[in-house]
């Protein structure tokens, strides 16, 4: 389970002129800090990568980190895969932090902040000491020069243009003061900027090519730097001297007590193990399932958390041929046994889905009702709509086979074998269904032209809002609605609403009309599983389950 650091004392505090805002951070995470405590695996440990009796942290030392995938880009401003994501975290800092626990929205590079009422205009007062790693200033033209490319790279920051929607302008108030201004409300954007997503580059590497970016050549001012990158293979860190302004809820002042990170991209899983256990890696991620116990078993920890975000679900095009029949969406939904997928591939690290947005979101609603299983009401409604069973139990209508096509992609190793197991589940309902497998690189034109049945999919984001960057018209729009579609309403209408309750309700609204129309199929919810030596400790997971190594040390053998 992870431990939350005791925050350092400060002189500065976060305020905001909206007394909405605030009562939102507080009533949407409330249920939610108590739903992530109970998502971490009970692994034995008080955070990952914590062995007990470990002493007092030491400095110096490598350590040595095991990717499951090519991160393909270092820029986390355009990446959104975690591996990319979670080396950026380590070289950018952002204006604010979430608190992992409670969801709070602490100060960073920014030391307090105001909010307008209408959620227009945000005010931020930045710290006077912080520097990127080519000695310029974390100014607020720096801040301006940042946000104002981001907006400028539109789909290119996979994320950042969504957490950017309705920008206006950044107006240097004074060199630490920043007002960001925004042409409609934007109730998600002060939790936009406590991601890596929205983290800080100095202001000449924003004028940068976005292929210099990837290449890791920009400079930001983490407490790490970036040594050596070669594609598909390996990233060094190294340790930033005189680094002295992390998050205020950091487990420590100063500089980060590694020497230095090499991370090396380990693609077979057995091999990931194997190397943590002859104790060629110190620590890796994307742990399978079936090796969470022999870790253990061999004296390695393994720690878990809960994404917060989307739960991996099947997102149908409603506008293929047999994505738009609801009646074949919810029975396909109704066929699913949930906690069969969890009990038989996965581990106790994981749980059934019971929304569209995992346990440990902000926003989430427990709409559990609606992902019963129910293999004889998928049947009957199969029946309704004309679908008939043939001679080898697949459904027919009008001479067409009810065949539909997953697409997904292996960043989460165990997709194909969850997929394997719904295909069983949805037979026994008869419906064929066709697991086709893309690369990485070939995903964003599959998801750009609909070219799918059904779509794998999950996004890790600790906000509600994360529902309308995938499902919204004006957004990525994976489920291919139109814009008059009666989800866009809440969808968008909750990004602008400052009002706590109000927000809400919109996002439990949209939550519900996803799963009543089975425009969202979700099945399970996303863990981040990290397996660690016993020599490694605090190595930590940020509020969206991504890894901090800024207080990770590592015990002299």
């Amino acid at each position: 389970m992870p431990s939350t650091p005791t925050p350092r004392q400060t002189t500065s505090s976060h305020r905001a002129t909206s007394s909405h805002l605030p009562a939102l951070a507080a009533a949407s995470v409330a249920t939610a800090a108590a739903l992530l405590l109970a998502g971490c695996a009970s692994s034995g440990t008080a955070a990952p990568g914590t062995s007990a009796g470990g002493g007092e942290p030491q400095s110096g030392g490598t350590l040595r980190f095991g990717l499951g995938y090519d991160p393909t880009c270092l820029d986390p401003q355009q990446a959104g895969g975690n591996d990319s994501l979670n080396i950026g975290r380590q070289l950018v800092d952002s204006l604010t932090d979430q608190d992992p626990e409670t969801g709070e929205i602490v100060p960073w590079l920014a030391t307090s902040w105001e909010v307008s009422p209408d959620a227009k205009t945000f005010t931020f007062t930045l710290r006077d000491d912080a520097t990127f790693a080519d000695g310029t200033p974390v100014d607020a033209a720096a801040v301006q020069a940042n946000l104002d490319g981001i907006a400028e790279l539109g789909a290119q920051a996979t994320l950042g243009s969504s957490y950017l929607d309705g920008y206006a302008q950044t107006v240097v108030v004074d060199p630490q003061t920043a007002r960001v201004e925004f042409s409609e409300p934007s109730a998600q954007f002060l939790q936009a900027t406590s991601t890596m997503t929205l983290g800080l580059f100095s202001v000449a590497s924003t004028t940068l090519s976005v292929e210099d970016r990837c290449a890791g050549e920009f400079v930001g001012s983490g407490p790490f730097t970036l040594t050596d990158w070669q594609p598909a293979q390996s990233a060094t860190l190294e340790r930033r001297d005189g680094y002295a302004w992390p998050s205020s809820i950091a487990g420590h002042e100063g500089e980060a007590y590694l020497d230095s990170i090499e991370y090396s991209v380990v693609a077979e899983p057995s091999v990931r193990t194997g190397s943590l256990q002859s104790g060629q890696l110190d620590a890796f991620m994307n742990v399978l399932p079936t090796d969470e116990e022999p870790l253990k078993a061999t004296g390695q920890t393994v720690s878990a958390r809960t994404n917060p975000g989307l739960a991996f679900a099947l997102v149908p095009s409603s506008q293929s041929p047999v994505g738009e029949d609801e009646e074949v969406r919810l029975a396909i939904s109704e066929a699913i046994d949930r906690q069969e997928v969890v009990d038989t591939v996965l581990t106790p690290s994981y749980r059934p889905a019971t929304s569209t947005l995992s346990s440990a979101t902000p926003g989430y609603t427990d709409l559990g009702d609606l992902l019963a299983f129910d293999p004889d009401g998928a049947k009957a409604r199969l029946d309704a709509a004309g679908w008939e069973p043939g001679s080898d139990g697949i459904r027919s209508k009008g001479g067409e086979r009810l065949q539909v096509d997953v697409v997904y992609v292996t960043n989460f190793a165990a997709s194909e074998q969850i997929l394997q197991l719904v295909q069983q589940q949805l037979v026994e309902v008869g419906v064929d269904l066709q697991l086709r497998q893309v690369t990485m690189a070939e995903l964003p034109e599959v998801q750009r032209a609909g070219d799918y049945d059904f779509l794998w999919n999950n996004l890790t984001r600790a906000d509600g809002d994360v529902l309308r960057t995938v499902y919204s018209a004006g957004a990525r729009n994976l489920a291919r609605v139109p814009s008059d579609d009666p989800v866009n309403i809440p969808l968008d209408a909750q990004a602008a609403e400052g009002d706590a309750d109000a927000r809400l309700a919109l996002l439990a609204d949209a939550q519900t009309q996803l799963l009543e129309r089975g425009l969202s199929v979700p099945v399970l919810e996303f863990t981040t599983v990290v397996a660690t030596s016993p020599t490694v400790h605090d190595l930590r997971f940020e509020a969206s389950s991504r890894l901090s190594f800024y207080d990770t040390w590592i015990e002299a053998s």
